[in-house]
């Protein structure tokens, strides 16, 4: 009995002790969480499950079928999940925040002497074995997830017509808004085709939906302009860090041209290098177009849709994925995804293989990451870095 009576007080009129408490264990998940979504999912349930048994196995999963049904960074809202479950919307503020602050700022730390070294000789050492360990993680990701995704006929053709359309500049967003419509219809096409008998049954929706190239701009490098960016990639992203790159390709080098290929590339292996969520390289390439404010600006817009998601989805989500047209369509959606994250890595494979030392070491990573499925992939990129400093090394010895 005072157990009991020692829980419920710390539980419903103790609400400090509670944040403080999801400060304390999300600051630290968000400090040494290496290794992308999967390796944070895992730590998350070892932390709040095993640890704490603040929430069941069964809750934690139910969450993770939740986050999954939102645009945005799955591990990123599953922690916002818990602390919504734990202590109400102030929780779900302080989770998150606490789990992303960290990451936030040593990539930001990292972008500050990324612009300031980015010439120095060891620095390209280092990238120089960085980048076909991403390339491999990329590759890798792309298999896992599309084992899922790719499910039937629909979205195996959904996600072969995204990656080729993604090679004539259409626009990101409208492929996977088109993909997920398509798929949903063809997935239901009985109840559509007894559904349009009907008279005036064509729901407006479909009439103004048109898919076009992306224009190259020409937009100021302000922070505002960056906040906006990314408050438009965190509003419609699917699919995890790793589609990001798809997005950030587009937004910044295909049509403002505020980046390169090779930046966006630094920028990825950049994140690899950090624990934390991946969606913090928007404040890496927040400061390199807009420096601090740029930094802050491009954090903020990316992860504010999934503190405005995550409380507003929680109350009706448990019937969302019994919707056959819902369900369709984040099927569709998915599919594009995975069409997306194709492309990406082969345009980015291109400028990153660029001789033997470099393939040889993409697919040894490639063998290693699909051997050992579990393995934390942020000891091969340290080991990646390590490699190709001495690559670098012995090259110039041998000149």
């Amino acid at each position: 009995m005072p157990k009991d009576t020692k829980k419920v007080p710390d539980q419903k009129t103790n609400p400090k002790t509670k944040l403080w408490d999801l400060a304390v264990v999300f600051t630290k998940l968000g400090t040494i969480a290496f290794g992308g979504p999967a390796a944070h999912i895992a730590a998350l349930e070892l932390e709040v499950v095993q640890r704490r048994q603040w929430v069941s196995r069964e809750k934690l999963l139910d969450l993770l079928s939740i986050s999954n049904l939102i645009p945005g960074p799955n591990s990123t809202e599953l922690v916002i999940h818990v602390g919504l479950e734990q202590a109400g919307w102030q929780g779900a503020i302080v989770a998150g925040a606490s789990f992303i602050i960290p990451a936030m700022l040593l990539v930001w730390s990292l972008a500050i002497a990324y612009v300031e070294y980015q010439t120095i000789p060891a620095v390209g050492w280092l990238l120089y074995g960085v980048k076909p360990v991403i390339i491999a993680i990329i590759i890798q990701a792309l298999w896992k997830l599309g084992r899922s995704a790719l499910k039937n006929a629909a979205t195996w053709s959904a996600g072969i017509l995204v990656l080729g359309l993604y090679f004539l500049k259409i626009n990101e967003i409208a492929l996977m808004l088109g993909a997920g419509l398509v798929v949903t219809c063809v997935l239901n096409l009985n109840l559509l085709l007894n559904f349009l008998k009907k008279p005036n049954s064509l729901p407006s929706v479909f009439l103004p939906l048109s898919i076009g190239a992306i224009a190259t701009e020409t937009i100021p490098k302000t922070w505002i302009a960056v906040f906006l960016s990314f408050l438009k990639i965190g509003s419609v992203l699917y699919g995890g860090g790793y589609v990001l790159l798809a997005f950030v390709q587009q937004e910044f080098v295909d049509r403002t041209h505020w980046l390169t290929s090779q930046q966006l590339l630094d920028a990825v292996a950049i994140g690899q290098f950090t624990p934390g969520p991946l969606f913090t390289t928007a404040t890496f390439i927040g400061y390199l177009v807009a420096g601090n404010a740029g930094a802050i600006a491009g954090t903020v817009g990316i992860f504010l849709p999934a503190f405005i998601l995550v409380p507003a989805i929680n109350p009706f989500v448990a019937n969302l994925r019994k919707s056959t047209w819902i369900g369709g369509f984040l099927d569709g959606v998915n599919a594009a995804s995975i069409g997306l994250m194709a492309a990406v890595a082969w345009e980015l494979g291109r400028g990153t293989l660029i001789d033997i030392w470099t393939i040889i070491l993409a697919i040894a990573s490639l063998i290693i990451l699909l051997k050992f499925p579990k393995l934390n992939s942020a000891w091969l990129v340290v080991a990646g870095a390590a490699i190709g400093w001495l690559i670098k090394t012995q090259l110039l010895l041998f000149r």
